[in-house]
């Protein structure tokens, strides 16, 4: 039983209906004039939301997930974070360290991507069977769409800096309409691509990777240039306050892969047969790769200028005839890396329940983003809101992308997509009241222990007996994990296909 309004499906009768693109009989050639199915797909808005995708729609290649995940990660808030470390008190080597250590969370987000291709649906469905289909309605609105919504007001903020500076070397004077308009332009282009849908996505992200790479690669010439490699703070932290600063550290850096919890979304259209590592390791590659070299980038350069004024700081350094280009660039990057976020925040909307089409869900996306956009840049400071905001969710997103993994782990990756859309008192994934129990006590007991060891907005026990030290990412990944392996254990041939 749908819970959503599904957009209109082309079928066999519709003379645009393009399941899949077949091989010509032996001795009949293609016409050359012919366009393929993607690009059939690419031109017009994608018609499946989270209903299942069914193999004769199945494309691609999961190479083609790594341009997806680059693109979306040579962005303005990573270079941020790279920034925040250094001006928090590492060293250089100690925050090269972490950028590397919390970007290996991107394998976690290439095990995620797994279920698409088995499933044939989007992450925001695959997650009934973790906590049943009542209860992953609650699920998708907070770590779905809220915590999404958050991250694409904050990539937008970010972005519009760097746009209404480009705005202002064109002659405009600064002002909060001109702030407003800047955000609204942006948040519109973002949209056109996330209402497009995923083919869409996957046919431009490989472009925008190629020119985000050269842009970036005379960034890094200009930060390598004035980079001071053996930086170290006047006064080094040390002891307690070190490793406090080490862990909020990570969970800042970690936040960016955690925040993936929705990877299936994009690889749900590869045929079901598709090979596991290579989905794994091009999703993961695509996101730490240029993840590394950002933060990276953004870390030398705060040993040469003030990262805490970045775009001041690194007009400083970069040649003249750059600046501009730069800062498109970097609006570029917020807009793929924005796209992405709509796109499944939609996706959420519909799995939370609300009778609603895929393309417009997205447009309440964009609405709820560009306002808390403006809050961030009108009211609060850009540079706190990141850091805290990011920090905290970890709380959330760390015990739910465990226990994501470990369900994929104990299924196997066996995921039956026709049956996760059925959300009838019948299905499989109804459970006890709609709720699967392991799954809720589970992530309950992961945010709690997380909460316990957090040290952000506010101090947990746990980290103020320990003088600060933040290990909510761990605790709440440990705890949320082992609850739900303990849990399902008497339980276990409930995970198994084809067992109600």
């Amino acid at each position: 039983m749908a819970s959503t309004i599904p957009d209109p499906v082309p079928g066999r009768h519709d003379p645009a209906y393009a399941p899949a693109e077949a091989a010509p009989a032996t001795g009949a050639p293609r016409p050359v004039e012919a366009p393929s199915a993607p690009e059939r797909a690419a031109a017009r808005i994608e018609a499946h939301g989270i209903d299942h995708i069914p193999d004769a729609d199945r494309r691609g290649r999961p190479r083609e997930l790594f341009a997806v995940w680059a693109a979306a990660n040579v962005n303005y808030l990573s270079l941020l974070a790279g920034g925040v470390l250094v001006l928090i008190g590492l060293t250089l080597a100690q925050a090269l360290a972490v950028i590397v250590a919390g970007n290996l969370f991107w394998l976690l987000t290439g095990v995620l991507a797994l279920s698409g291709p088995a499933s044939g649906t989007p992450s925001e469905v695959i997650t009934r069977a973790i906590y049943g289909v009542r209860g992953n309605r609650v699920n998708n609105a907070v770590v779905g769409w809220a915590i999404s919504v958050c991250y694409f007001a904050l990539n937008l903020a970010a972005a519009a800096s760097a746009a209404t500076a480009l705005v202002e070397r064109a002659g405009i004077a600064p002002g909060d309409g001109v702030t407003a308009a800047v955000v609204v332009v942006i948040a519109a282009l973002t949209l056109v691509i996330s209402v497009w849908g995923h083919a869409a996505i996957m046919k431009l992200y490989l472009p925008i990777t190629l020119v985000l790479a050269l842009a970036f690669a005379v960034v890094a010439l200009s930060v390598f240039g004035h980079a001071d490699l053996s930086y170290r703070p006047a006064e080094p932290l040390g002891g307690t306050a070190l490793w406090a600063t080490l862990a909020a550290g990570l969970a800042l850096i970690a936040s960016g892969p955690l925040s993936y919890t929705t990877s299936a979304d994009f690889s749900r259209y590869l045929p079901r047969t598709t090979s596991k590592r290579a989905v794994v390791g091009w999703t993961a590659l695509g996101g730490f790769v240029p993840s590394v070299v950002v933060c990276s980038l953004g870390a030398l350069a705060a040993t040469a200028v003030d990262m805490s004024d970045p775009q001041t700081g690194l007009e400083s350094i970069l040649p003249g005839w750059f600046t501009s280009a730069f800062l498109l660039a970097l609006v570029l990057g917020t807009i793929a890396i924005n796209a992405l976020t709509a796109y499944s925040a939609g996706l959420a909307l519909q799995a939370v329940g609300l009778r609603i089409r895929r393309s417009y869900s997205v447009l309440v996306d964009g609405a709820a983003a560009v306002s808390l956009t403006l809050y961030a840049l009108l009211v609060s400071d850009l540079l706190d809101t990141m850091s805290d905001v990011l920090q905290l969710t970890v709380v959330l997103l760390g015990p739910s992308t465990a226990l994501y993994a470990t369900d994929i782990l104990l299924r196997r990756n066996r995921y039956d997509g026709p049956a996760l859309t059925d959300e009838s008192r019948g299905s499989r994934f109804w459970y006890t009241g709609g709720v699967h129990l392991p799954g809720a006590l589970a992530l309950t007991a992961g945010v709690a222990a997380a909460a316990l060891c957090v040290d952000t907005v506010y101090t947990g026990p746990v980290a103020a007996a320990l003088g600060g030290v933040d290990l909510s990412l761990p605790a709440g990944m440990l705890v949320a994990s082992g609850c739900y392996a303990l849990l399902t254990r008497p339980r276990r041939d409930a995970l198994r296909p084809g067992r109600r």
